[in-house]
């Protein structure tokens, strides 16, 4: 199989092994840190991979994103402040545990649960990425952009409380996207004569300013916050207390293997994402639970179920984008630029082109999951206690003077960093009012893939727009995206 030689490649690459664990470590870290996010610390590291292998470049970012989504639990469970959104179920219970003195049990139990999770996910990709893609390969213009459509759609209604700022968001996105050359006929869009917006808005700075700059501002805002860590096993007594037993983790393991599977579902899903899954795994985990009382005030199931169904999401959301080109999170949306920048053309046809580059990925992923449990497992505590230790006065400023040498240096143009700015404050501004700038950023980068395969289709037809309700496929996948919209309403209401 294809994996086999995937992970024989990885395995005797020693640097490739070392881009993999400074992965593990960052993400780590970055995910434990309140207020960022793996997706910001990708977005960051996103003009670095521009002098790297390609292999590298994608093993180094898609790593990074597994271990962030890990990371989170840590400060939830310590803190009592979700480092990613997906954690702020596993603080329902973590931060109780760490209450009654035992943090570092609560950890040891979001980390066996993470790595389980992001296994199960990872060989499901691995299984059924293949039959996706040549399913993907006999879909036509019609059908690609009725796929498009729906995950326009499903991205903007279903992300966020709100449908109608969802939809906006991704229109938002949408509107970007076609600033520039008009793909076929070249003529101006939207530049209002400025030359440096013929060329459009470039993927990299944006997702600078919006993830980085924007989390900046957004942390000025709860400047002067104190956080402060509730335990600190140093005793004897303290730390036989934190050994996790066969005895204690067994009740964990069904709530584990079912929370993984709905994680691996979800995650396929374009647009829904690890926050949905975990609360999802988390509801179902306690109707489900034999001591359903005691969920909230420090279950060790409480803090396995989200935590599985968190991670498995990682590996199932690549399926869309390397498949069909569609990013299912904010993390794939950013993984696009590196495809690009090396490239590297993603959809059906990446399995005919770079089979060997796509396996050779999962199996890094593969080694990342080893590599983020080893060092959660022994050294999550050590990490937490780091973090104290870095003032926020030197933590951010760091970050965000990191962000203007990014924008800049992916392609040497001032233009960038002012594009940088823009959708800093335009990202804060949305999550002050509640739109989503997650749906902005997928939108955007799904739209220039959108356009073609609308513009094919009309070429192919005589008809127009009828091709798309003629075509049964296209006509199904177009019903999906409306019917998403109505039972998102529906719920909305109830």
């Amino acid at each position: 199989m294809e994996i086999f030689a995937g992970l024989a490649a990885v395995l005797t690459d020693p640097i490739l092994i070392f881009y993999v664990l400074l992965a593990a470590v960052v993400g780590m870290v970055v995910g434990a840190i309140p207020g960022l996010t793996a997706s910001a610390a990708i977005a960051m590291l996103l003009p670095i991979t521009f002098y790297m292998e390609p292999l590298a470049a994608l093993a180094f970012l898609y790593v990074i994103g597994k271990s962030g989504r890990y990371g989170g639990s840590i400060a939830a469970i310590l803190f009592n402040t979700p480092g990613t959104a997906a954690s702020a179920a596993t603080q329902l219970d973590g931060y109780p545990l760490s209450r009654r003195g035992l943090s570092s049990k609560a950890m040891k139990v979001a980390t066996i649960s993470s790595v389980i999770g992001d296994f199960t996910g990872e060989v499901l990709l691995i299984v059924g990425v293949g039959l996706i893609a040549a399913i993907a390969l006999k879909l036509g213009p019609p059908e690609l952009f009725a796929v498009y459509f729906a995950a326009f759609v499903v991205i903007g209604s279903v992300i966020g409380k709100s449908i109608l700022k969802g939809l906006a968001s991704a229109a938002l996105g949408v509107l970007i996207q076609m600033i520039g050359l008009d793909p076929i006929s070249s003529e101006e869009r939207f530049t209002f004569g400025n030359f440096d917006l013929t060329n459009g808005i470039s993927l990299v700075p944006l997702m600078i300013g919006i993830f980085v700059l924007g989390e900046v501002f957004a942390q000025l805002e709860v400047r002067g916050k104190k956080t402060e860590i509730v335990d600190e096993p140093g005793t004897a007594d303290s730390r036989a207390r934190n050994r996790l037993t066969w005895a204690e983790y067994k009740p964990c393991l069904p709530h584990v293997v079912r929370s993984s599977f709905i994680g691996a579902f979800i995650g396929m899903l374009p647009g829904l994402g690890s926050a949905i899954a975990a609360f999802v795994a988390y509801g179902e985990g306690k109707r489900r639970a034999k001591n359903p009382e005691e969920w909230g005030k420090g279950a060790l199931e409480g803090v396995a179920a989200p935590e599985a169904a968190n991670n498995a999401v990682s590996g199932p959301s690549m399926a869309p984008l390397l498949t069909l080109g569609i990013p299912g999170s904010t993390i794939g949306a950013i993984l696009v630029g590196v495809f690009l920048i090396h490239g590297i053309q993603i959809g059906p046809t990446l399995f005919l082109t770079s089979k060997e580059l796509v396996y050779s990925l999962f199996a890094a992923g593969l080694l990342g999951i080893v590599f983020y449990g080893l060092i959660g497992y022994y050294g999550a505590s050590f990490v937490g206690r780091f973090i104290l230790k870095i003032p926020t006065d030197v933590l951010y400023p760091v970050i965000f003077l990191t962000a203007f040498v990014a924008a800049y240096s992916s392609r040497g143009n001032l233009f960038d960093v002012y594009v940088m700015v823009a959708a800093g404050f335009g990202g804060w501004v949305m999550r002050k009012l509640d739109f989503n700038p997650a749906a902005f950023v997928i939108s955007f980068v799904l739209a220039g893939g959108a356009e073609e395969a609308f513009r094919q289709s009309l070429l192919l037809s005589d008809d127009g727009a009828l091709i798309f309700i003629t075509r049964p496929v296209a006509l199904g996948f177009i019903l999906l995206g409306i019917g998403a919209v109505f039972f998102r309403a529906r719920s909305l209401n109830r």
